[in-house]
């Protein structure tokens, strides 16, 4: 199992960066229970069975705004290392679910909170969602091609680095720190830091006067001909990363490029005449062609395939980087460890599958259960 095998999590169920943090620790072998709208409330209303972001926990259905479904949360936190929520700053206080709440029920409990603003600041109470807490963390005016709009790049920035993977490592840091200290602490992750976390590498190309402020002219954002996509003869697409000397110089020999005819590889005056040619070579073959040609050499070029064509890739089978589970393609837990491997276990519940055991398992005798029942506060 799991390296956190051993550990309870509760995750007060929200979307988007909520449940794949909830995942992430989920499928590091933590017990990680979601607690459910009674409802389902799914704004998309999409089959719980395809939700692969929930896999690997079971769910209980409450409705936390009767006192008794509180009360019940409450009790679960006494006997738990950790509860995760992503609501807006206030909204767990008015419930009664806030930090002094529930670390009140248990002084070691890790209470982790995720919003896009933070839990102050003159935006926190207003939405957002990850395009933009990227914009305002300045990481979205870096993406794109020059002289046009920004790209948003999905909900990859914010959500899931710069919220949900950021927000389990906040919870794991701190559940460390709680083995020695025996005392709890608030873990705020704000997806805007977050955001302005992951783009690191251009703070650091910036201090050294790598990067200027003109978006697609910049060594890694496209501007840089060695460092971007080609199209090809059939209409396929290569990517090409070779920075180092000696992966462009492989390039070129893939390419049948004589390096004599070309500009130099870092005269960023003549990059339009060199992107030119790199175009025109890679245009005169197609995208297996090139695939075929690059194998052999160690130069920093791949094709740029489909998610299902990623799936049937030979390295990714062989590293088993996908899965298909309950009929949903998605990717395998990561990262790896020699020992303690992460497992997948549990399909996504439908909400409210396991109320019963859940409750069961943290004290709640059957009578109990029957009047959190009869009260409408659990389902």
């Amino acid at each position: 199992m799991g390296p956190l095998q051993g550990y309870r999590v509760i995750e007060i169920a929200g979307i988007g960066p909520g449940p794949f943090c909830g995942m992430l620790l989920a499928d590091m072998g933590a017990d990680v229970v979601r607690v459910d709208r009674t409802d389902g409330g799914d704004p998309l209303g999409r089959d719980p069975r395809t939700q692969v972001m929930h896999r690997n926990r079971r769910s209980i259905a409450a409705d936390l705004k009767r006192p008794e479904a509180v009360s019940a949360v409450l009790k679960m936190c006494g006997s738990s290392d950790a509860l995760i929520e992503g609501f807006r700053p206030g909204v767990m206080e008015r419930l009664g679910l806030g930090p002094e709440a529930c670390l009140g029920s248990n002084p070691r409990l890790v209470y982790g909170r995720m919003t896009g603003w933070g839990q102050d600041g003159p935006l926190a109470a207003r939405a957002g969602h990850d395009i933009n807490y990227a914009a305002l963390a300045g990481v979205l005016g870096l993406l794109g091609r020059p002289d046009e709009r920004p790209a948003p790049p999905l909900n990859i920035v914010a959500d899931m680095g710069g919220g949900g993977l950021l927000l389990a490592f906040g919870v794991v840091c701190a559940l460390l720190e709680a083995q020695r200290s025996g005392r709890g602490q608030v873990v705020d992750a704000g997806m805007v830091e977050g955001a302005a976390l992951m783009a690191s590498t251009v703070h650091e190309l910036r201090a050294g006067g790598w990067w200027g402020e003109a978006r697609g002219r910049n060594l890694l954002d496209g501007g840089a001909p060695f460092y971007d996509v080609y199209e090809t003869r059939d209409g396929g697409f290569m990517a090409v990363g070779a920075i180092e000397p000696h992966f462009y110089a492989a390039l070129l020999d893939g390419l049948g490029l004589d390096p004599a005819d070309l500009p130099p590889q870092m005269d960023r005056t003549r990059w339009p005449l060199l992107r030119a040619r790199l175009a025109a070579a890679f245009a005169a073959r197609t995208r297996a062609e090139w695939t075929e040609i690059f194998e052999s050499r160690d130069a920093c070029v791949t094709p740029v395939l489909s998610l299902p064509e990623a799936a049937l890739h030979p390295h990714n089978t062989e590293r088993g980087v996908f899965t298909r589970r309950d009929g949903a393609l998605q990717a395998a837990p990561a990262p790896r460890f020699s020992r303690t491997s992460p497992l997948m276990t549990r399909p996504p519940p439908v909400p409210g599958e396991h109320t019963d055991e859940v409750l069961a398992e943290f004290g709640f005798a059957p009578d109990d259960i029957a009047d959190l029942r009869r009260a409408g506060a659990v389902a």
